[in-house]
């Protein structure tokens, strides 16, 4: 073992808190100034209290209600965005969705115009569409897919 290369060692250290020695400890310093000590700490003392220096849990309190409300906010604006979406994307032509210009112009003939027209007439009575002249089964299918990707990439 190497000599002189270790810290000299003070058996009986002096810790003091708030100016006051609370105990003698092995260290090696001769002094240990510490601010807090099992003798004034909560958790051994069984005291619980809080100390709000300068309202410091005021400030927390009023910094976390205004991050609530702005979370509250952004949901808000995120809701309406979708539905400015949603209603945009509703009114769209049919002619948006592709579905070929023979099917396009007997649907807008038979007066389903926009995508929100075709999307309700699905919803409620897809049988109606069978009836408009040049609509098949297929078409329909082909309508709820492509609908159905619409919606996807809106992300509703």
């Amino acid at each position: 073992m190497r000599k002189d290369i270790h810290p000299k060692w003070y058996p009986n250290a002096k810790v003091i808190c708030n100016g006051e020695v609370v105990m003698e400890v092995g260290s090696t310093h001769p002094e240990l100034r510490v601010d807090i000590w099992s003798g004034n700490h909560p958790f051994f003392t069984g005291e619980q209290r809080i100390i709000d220096t300068a309202g410091q849990v005021e400030r927390f309190m009023s910094r976390l209600n205004r991050f609530s409300e702005h979370q509250a906010d952004a949901q808000v604006r995120q809701k309406q965005a979708h539905q400015k979406a949603e209603h945009k994307f509703l009114r769209q032509q049919i002619v948006a969705l592709d579905l070929g210009n023979s099917i396009e112009q007997a649907l807008i003939d038979a007066g389903v115009v926009t995508v929100g027209d075709l999307e309700n007439k699905l919803k409620k009575d897809p049988d109606s569409l069978l009836k408009i002249e040049g609509v098949t089964e297929r078409v329909v299918s082909e309508a709820k897919t492509k609908l159905r990707k619409a919606r996807a990439e809106l992300g509703s």
